[in-house]
């Protein structure tokens, strides 16, 4: 039964009782530690992202302690966000393949990116690959390997009906990220005219006093 776990079933059959709860406990602090993680990462993520310029300037503020107590509530509510979707599915199960199928997308992505971004920067660049002292192992053949794995998963992901559902949200979320991306290059361009157009101005203003005094 999906919503059983299979570990506590079978030592419960085999009469060790207290191993099946000591399998709950193992499960429940691991989680909670992978929760943990979770929180702290995104959390120092969205910080980050957003002393560069690259998030919502209010995630980059910290509290009096040094912690960024913006981006840290942020990540808490984000992780929240699955009790939604336990009481939104069909079952457990279904909510539990739907985030493992989201993040499955995006770490693959986060990959193909990687693969790309190299075997571009050995097209481009070949004599600084050749200095490098750390190399992928393989080549451009482990690049493109990587690549056809990469395709090949997503194709799997494609053959079951809730991992469909969670492959075909993707690109929602995709057009959600490239819609901020767009306005943050927009407020970037700005910002970059606005600081040219003062950089301008006070050379003009310095160039006249320097020829008045003259």
């Amino acid at each position: 039964s999906p919503d059983k776990s299979p570990f506590v079933a079978m030592f419960t059959l085999a009469g060790l009782g207290i191993a099946a709860h000591i399998i709950n406990f193992v499960v429940i602090t691991s989680a909670t530690s992978s929760a943990n993680s979770g929180i702290f990462s995104t959390s120092r993520m969205a910080f980050g992202l957003a002393r560069e310029r690259s998030a919502p300037q209010f995630l980059g503020k910290i509290s009096k302690n040094g912690v960024p107590r913006n981006a840290l509530f942020l990540s808490a509510v984000m992780m929240l966000s699955s009790i939604v979707l336990l009481y939104a599915g069909d079952s457990i199960s279904s909510a539990f393949n739907l985030v493992t199928t989201v993040a499955a997308v995006l770490v693959i992505f986060a990959w193909a990116m990687i693969m790309i971004s190299y075997l571009m920067y050995r097209k481009k660049f070949p004599s600084r690959h050749e200095k490098s002292k750390f190399r992928l192992p393989g080549g451009r053949f482990s690049a493109w390997l990587s690549l056809v794995f990469f395709a090949f998963t997503i194709g799997v992901l494609t053959m079951d009906e809730e991992t469909l559902r969670g492959l075909l949200a993707m690109p929602v979320w995709f057009a959600i990220l490239g819609i901020g991306w767009f306005f943050k290059r927009r407020a970037d361009a700005r910002r970059h005219e606005a600081i040219s157009t003062r950089t301008a101005q006070i050379a003009i203003v310095e160039a006249s006093e320097i020829f008045s005094a003259r």
